[in-house]
């Protein structure tokens, strides 16, 4: 009697601190669930003693029992053969504010499994597998402690499966090298065309039959490789994880000290689309904030002269000087916007600064430019600027070069043309974010790869590229509201991305050409201002020339429009067909709709706003759109919450309302 009742009192303390006593080389199955039980992670050790893991969402197999291993350059690959020493198990709930983004709090909520498992045979090396279910996705990650044979090691590859139980309808950016600029098209395919040796960017949307979808992708991306996905042999429906190479040595994808973790390796999880876009996981995911002081760091509109090329009406020049810039300042301050972008050429000849980069100074400005001058008229109507620069140019200068911007009273930097995620060049992001959260600049980096989650850590890192978006206009004809209206459901399931929207010029496909100077854009007037508040990007870009937007029924919406958020609620929407998405911040709504060429009729419940009615100023495509799509309707009115909101959308049409709460 007094030994069961021991027993019984030490299974209780083992309950309590989460700890599950393991005996020998147990093969589990090990499971976790989420906290309202929705996704289920099964973890176990095959007949060989190799590890694997499957997910489910309600009651729905995701991913089968799929193998995970790690080929290191020294004892080579860490797969089967192993045993489990113990298994660590905790639950998580925390709500934390953000600084900027598509919320101002984010709750991070999930429950924990830590597998401890170690080779049998020699090297008897230790590695951790962490799993995290939440409500909506499921994660896990390498942990590699410090031990003799991996205090220092190089990855040659790491192989993590995600082994689907159906040949899936799937987005798929085919990126074909590791040294882009992550700005290619999302292409409807299924899971079986991803074949092996492909390279293909994330996230990856993935339809799982009827509503359910999901999104590949990685969070916490720190001194480590960036991830791809490619087929493999002999697997159908079969995805594993491809690192990018150093640019050192192409065999090798990782050199680290122990203790080291990787990313997390996400499957984020909705049953309707528009979950994913709602989800906050990849924060969640990521290390917290280090920065004591974040008041310094400010969302907003930036003007953004390159789009145009610098043009401006006579007398100003049409070309980057003193005056052009204080024209374009001017501009900032009657459209209610921050920011000026200071784009090149204002340290040398834009050519020579993309091809030459560390040929040029980027303390030193040309003489066209007057900078106390513009510094100065910046001040005084409150428009500060955000400078551009070549990432070679910045890693030659970066302390100098900062300092130097800091000291003028610029408000942050635009790192361009890095187009790599090897480890070094994910470690050059953190310094940079590190060193320009010091000085109080924010950072914009272009040529970038996608988010994952530094953000939350360095939240002056405020917005970034990776994304095909309207700079493309100017020179090939591949931006269209297709692409336009798949963005939502891919690209920005990573976080921000800097689009650069607010084209007026707006054109059917057959009235498209190409025009460097004055971009055309394809779909209708309310397409582009539906942008600003379905796109995600508390840096926002408005990109047309001054021109373009005086007098033309739109400009008071994107004049008046937020860039950051309270709250976000996606009410409708298929992946590459359509999106409706309302953002909050205080009392009022934002909704913006956007479609493919597919013309729309939709009843759409405002239930998610909560209860009431609003005064909104409406800007609805008009008769004339589908021919003319500068034919643009504005029109006031009074939406319910018990009444559905009918929106009628033309082929690459949008809708876009600002809403004000009526006094009961």
């Amino acid at each position: 009697m007094r030994k069961a009742v021991y027993l019984l009192n030490l299974l209780f303390i083992v309950l309590l601190l989460g700890i599950t006593p393991v005996a020998g080389a147990s093969s589990g199955p090990l499971q976790l669930a989420s906290p309202d039980g929705a996704v289920q992670i099964v973890f176990r050790l095959t007949a060989g003693q190799a590890p694997t893991y499957r997910v489910t969402f309600h009651g729905k197999s995701i991913v089968e029992d799929s193998p995970l291993s790690l080929e290191f350059r020294r004892g080579g690959t860490w797969a089967a053969g192993q045993e489990i020493t113990g298994v660590h198990r905790n639950a998580h709930d925390e709500t934390y504010s953000l600084v900027a983004g598509k919320s101002s709090q984010a709750r991070d909520h999930y429950n924990q499994m830590i597998v401890a498992l170690r080779e049998t045979a020699a090297p008897h090396r230790k590695i951790e597998l962490q799993f995290r279910a939440y409500n909506d996705g499921a994660a896990f990650r390498y942990f590699i402690p410090d031990q003799d044979l991996l205090g220092q090691f190089e990855i040659l590859s790491e192989r993590s499966e995600f082994r689907f139980p159906a040949d899936y309808t799937c987005w798929a950016r085919q990126d074909g090298s590791f040294t882009t600029a992550q700005e290619q098209e999302f292409e409807r395919i299924s899971l079986d065309r991803i074949q092996p040796g492909a390279i293909v960017g994330l996230p990856l949307t993935i339809s799982l039959g009827g509503t359910m979808t999901a999104a590949l992708t990685e969070a916490n991306l720190r001194d480590y490789a960036g991830m791809y996905v490619e087929g493999v042999p002999g697997h159908p429906h079969t995805l594993v994880t491809r690192l990018s190479p150093l640019p050192d040595e192409k065999d090798v994808a990782v050199r680290a000290r122990a203790p080291h973790y990787t990313p997390w390796r996400v499957l984020m999880l909705g049953a309707k689309p528009g979950d994913l876009i709602e989800s906050n996981i990849i924060l969640n995911l990521s290390d917290p904030c280090v920065l004591s002081d974040t008041s310094w760091i400010i969302p907003g509109k930036t003007v953004f002269p390159w789009w145009v090329n610098f043009k401006a009406p006579p007398p100003v020049p049409s070309t980057m000087t003193t005056e052009n810039q204080k024209y374009y300042i001017d501009f900032a301050q009657e459209i209610h916007a921050r920011y000026l972008e200071f784009e090149p050429p204002w340290y040398g000849p834009e050519k020579q600064a993309v091809d030459d980069p560390e040929s040029l100074d980027i303390t030193k400005v040309i003489p066209e430019l007057d900078m106390p001058e513009i510094l100065s008229y910046g001040r005084q109507h409150g428009v500060g600027l955000i400078i551009w620069m070549h990432w070679k140019a910045l890693r030659k200068q970066m302390d100098e070069a900062l300092a130097l911007y800091a000291k003028w009273g610029a408000k942050g930097i635009k790192c361009d043309f890095m187009n790599s995620d090897d480890q070094s060049m994910v470690n050059f992001y953190e310094e940079v974010a590190q060193k320009c959260a010091q000085l109080h600049l924010m950072v914009d980096f272009h040529g970038a790869y996608k988010p994952t989650g530094l953000r939350r850590t360095y939240p002056n890192l405020i917005t970034r590229e990776g994304v095909m978006g309207a700079e493309y206009n100017k020179f090939t004809k591949r931006e269209t509201p297709l692409h336009n209206v798949t963005l939502p459901f891919t690209r920005m399931l990573a976080g921000p991305m800097d689009y650069t929207p607010g084209g007026m010029r707006n054109v059917t496909a057959e009235q498209f050409t190409i025009n460097y100077d004055y971009p055309n854009v394809m779909g209708t007037r309310c397409q582009q201002l539906a942008m600003y508040v379905v796109y995600e990007s508390p840096l926002m870009m408005v990109s047309d020339s001054p021109e373009a937007y005086r007098a033309a029924v739109g400009t008071d919406f994107i004049r008046e429009v937020p860039t950051s958020w309270d709250e976000t609620r996606v009410l409708a929407g298929e992946v590459a067909e359509y999106v409706v998405i309302a953002r909050r911040l205080g009392t009022n709504w934002y909704i913006g709709a956007m479609t493919n060429w597919t013309p729309r009729h939709l009843s759409i419940s405002l239930a998610a706003l909560g209860n009431g009615h609003w005064e909104a100023d409406v800007y609805h495509d008009g008769p004339d759109a589908a021919r003319t799509p500068t034919d643009i309707t504005h029109s006031p009115t009074i939406l319910q919450s018990s009444r559905p909101l009918v929106i009628d959308l033309a082929p690459g049409g949008g809708w876009a309302a600002h809403l004000k709460p009526v006094a009961n």
